[in-house]
């Protein structure tokens, strides 16, 4: 087995800093592939174009190829070739106890390195159904996006948040989904849940939201388990029930759901 110090350099060499418009705003990303992929989160990413500056500063202009807001991830792809990529690792794998590290540029710390057991793994209120893998790693702004990885130094993770504390990634194996499949189902808007339902706070111009009429302000009737499960029915449009201008009747939209969520 490797040392630990020549895996923790790996990482860091597959690991990249994502910045969105100027120097001072950013996060991590992961070199996903030799020739060029590199997976951040959707929030790292929020427009067509980033830039991302390798471990050896080296600098690229990069396209936002594919978002998906609902699993937080984005695909990037720069002019770049024969890159140190990183090793995928099974998340499905991952047990409780088990040691991770993580890999990132908190408030512009280049390849800062944080250890941590995980703590659990399965759905999280208020992010959906989905798994989220949960560690007491130390994360800060700037590690958003950038590699959870096990003892062997295989991403199981990208990290994504912090909740109560400890740091949230989505498994490694929902990426794999996300970069052979494509984006999820999405409305295309920022929600804040409130006690009767989901506030829309923002709506992106080309978004299915924007298309059905709805406007920020908006109040979508049930909860985000309930919106997820809409989404992902498979059908091409979906009713939504929503609330606007306060105490007044309830409201219907039809929404036609994108098979893929593109960039706005």
């Amino acid at each position: 087995m490797r040392g630990f110090g020549e895996i923790a350099e790996r990482l860091r060499r597959s690991t990249a800093q994502v910045f969105q418009g100027d120097r001072r705003s950013g996060g991590s990303g992961v070199v996903w592939s030799a020739d060029g992929v590199i997976l951040t989160n959707a929030h790292v990413a929020r427009g067509p174009a980033a830039q991302v500056e390798l471990w050896d500063g080296r600098r690229f202009e990069a396209r936002v190829e594919s978002r998906d807001p609902r699993r937080d991830l984005a695909a990037l792809r720069i002019g770049a070739k024969g890159l140190e990529a990183a090793t995928p690792g099974d998340s499905s794998a991952l047990r409780p106890g088990e040691l991770v590290i993580a890999i990132g540029n908190p408030l512009g710390f280049a390849g800062a390195l944080s250890t941590g057991v995980v703590h659990s793994i399965g759905a999280l209120p208020g992010m959906g159904r989905q798994p989220w893998i949960r560690a007491d790693v130390r994360l800060a702004p700037g590690n958003s996006g950038g590699p959870l990885a096990n003892a062997q130094g295989q991403v199981v993770g990208i990290n994504t948040a912090i909740v109560n504390g400890l740091g949230v990634a989505a498994p490694a194996g929902r990426a794999v989904e996300f970069l052979a499949r494509g984006a999820r189902p999405s409305l295309g808007v920022t929600l804040r849940p409130l006690p009767i339902g989901l506030l829309i706070l923002d709506i992106e111009p080309d978004g299915a939201a924007a298309a059905a009429s709805l406007r920020a302000g908006d109040i979508l009737l049930g909860s985000f388990d309930d919106l997820g499960d809409t989404l992902d029915s498979g059908r091409d449009v979906a009713p939504l029930r929503f609330l606007r201008g306060g105490e007044r009747p309830v409201r219907e939209a039809y929404v036609r759901l994108r098979a893929r969520a593109e960039v706005a």
